[in-house]
């Protein structure tokens, strides 16, 4: 049965208030999900709202995606339908927090720059520093699975999120986990919503392990190389050392280039114990010269008592030395942010770059880093696109290729790219030289998210950009019908 929008607009209000409901058409525009328009927009102002919403879509069977302050809709696959979009940006409190305990609850709406503007009250803060920072919610950003570069130092979301309160796809509301950190009942169900993208739940609350905040006079490391190798040899020899950064990243040429010509559209906000910078209207510092843009970049970034920090910096400048750096900086916390802060950007910053931007994820042991950065460069080369690179120290890669416009020839261009990202992680015709990683494509434009036609002379060929369905995809599918057995949560991202 097909229900009109006016239909679906006369249900909610009846369950939520007209308040809560709107449908004008430029309002529902800024909820698209790569072009697709909801009929109507849900803002619920509790969780039992929220379930009332869902229990609505499925009687109707309407397809509804969960949505914060929609820094992130762009990650992931087009959804096959789209109805409803429940904007939880209402349910933003934090609901309970001991500052004794390290523990903290927030709704899923709560801004994370208001939730560590509390949590430094008492020197404490929560380690998702991710792109989009001082506009992305806490729910978004645990929907959408975006790390930070303080994973090095902290681990990822799943290692402090201890708990969690969602409705699943029949509308009744659900907790998994507990509000304490040595909470051992049941199922980790909590840590499924990681990366979700909303098609298994809507999250309402969650629960997190708070840390001691990084205090002011922390400082930055930059060092500079001609070739990644050297990078790479200095990164090996910081972790073989007693040092302990709370960030350690590499950078290729292209990446540099991008953050030496542009600072980030979001507005920077402190994060840190002490810092002055104004919370709303601040900008990045620019980069200085001790920036080499040309050149492959190794940035670090560590903290600790002034003794701390005379071991890291005498360190720090004999490893580089011994790994032949062309030239390395010591960034104190009025320049620090001018690189720390463009590297928890980076994903914002790359989709400013250009309106064709394409970002991949590649998930590899830290081992294989040394032929990912020689192949990976070649593919973009090959295929005639710019390219930019970053590297997580524990393995994970964001790879991006930057065409300057979208057309029918960077569209071929792109998914011949692909296809030799994905056998370049992982082919497994090279059983002489394995490499056991996956490769997931996170943001693309829209019209290439679907199939890519590539010319041949004919009527051209179709190449999927997401290639193969994984393995595990008939597991991913009976785990979502037991959160959503009718389908209605994001139907088709997954």
């Amino acid at each position: 049965m097909i229900v009109s929008s006016t239909n679906i607009a006369t249900r909610l209000e009846s369950a939520i208030g007209s308040s809560r409901v709107v449908t004008d058409a430029a309002i529902r525009a800024a909820y698209a999900v790569d072009e697709i328009i909801p009929s109507v927009v849900a803002k619920p102002s509790s969780p039992e709202e929220a379930a009332e919403v869902v229990r609505l879509a499925a009687q109707e069977n309407l397809a509804l995606i969960p949505t914060g302050a929609r820094t992130k809709l762009q990650i992931g696959r087009p959804p096959t339908r789209y109805d409803i979009a429940l904007d939880l940006t209402a349910l933003n409190q934090i609901v309970h927090y001991d500052p004794s305990d390290l523990t903290l609850s927030a709704e899923a709406g709560t801004p994370i720059e208001k939730l560590n503007a509390t949590l430094l009250e008492h020197r404490q803060f929560l380690p998702l520093l991710v792109s989009w920072y001082s506009r992305s919610t806490i729910g978004g950003t645990i929907a959408s699975g975006i790390d930070s570069p303080l994973r090095q130092f902290y681990g990822t979301a799943r290692d402090f999120l201890i708990g969690a309160e969602f409705v699943d796809g029949t509308g009744k509301l659900c907790k998994s986990g507990g509000r304490v950190v040595k909470n051992v009942t049941g199922y980790d169900l909590h840590k499924l919503l990681i990366g979700s993208l909303g098609t298994l739940a809507v999250i309402t609350r969650l629960n997190f392990r708070t840390f001691p905040s990084v205090i002011a006079g922390s400082r930055g490391f930059v060092a500079s190389f001609s070739n990644a190798q050297g990078a790479l040899a200095l990164r090996h020899a910081i972790l073989q050392s007693p040092l302990t950064p709370l960030t350690l990243d590499i950078l290729n040429p292209g990446l540099a280039q991008v953050f030496s010509q542009s600072a980030p559209a979001t507005p920077e906000a402190s994060a840190f114990s002490g810092e002055a910078r104004n919370t709303n209207h601040a900008s990045l510092p620019p980069i200085g010269d001790w920036f080499h843009p040309s050149e492959w970049q190794l940035c670090a970034a560590f903290a600790g008592t002034p003794e701390v920090l005379v071991r890291y910096t005498r360190a720090l400048t004999r490893f580089a030395e011994e790994s032949r750096a062309t030239a390395t900086a010591f960034l104190d916390d009025a320049t620090r942010p001018a690189v720390w802060g463009r590297l928890r950007e980076t994903l914002s910053m790359l989709l400013e770059s250009s309106p064709a931007t394409v970002i991949f994820k590649i998930s590899v042991l830290p081992s294989h880093h040394a032929a990912l950065f020689a192949s990976l460069p070649q593919i973009a080369d090959r295929n005639a696109l710019p390219h930019a690179l970053v590297a997580r120290a524990d393995g994970t890669i964001y790879f991006t290729l930057l065409p300057a416009c979208i057309d029918q020839i960077n569209a071929a261009r792109v998914a011949f790219a692909a296809i030799q990202v994905r056998n370049a992680v992982c082919d497994p015709r090279d059983r002489a030289n394995p490499r056991r990683g996956h490769a997931s494509l996170l943001f693309a434009p829209p019209d290439w998210k679907r199939v890519v036609t590539v010319p041949d002379g004919g009527e051209g060929f179709a190449i999927d950009l997401w290639g193969r369905p994984p393995l595990n995809l008939p597991l991913m599918r009976r785990l979502k019908s037991a959160f959503d057995p009718q389908n209605i949560f994001a139907p088709g991202r997954l």
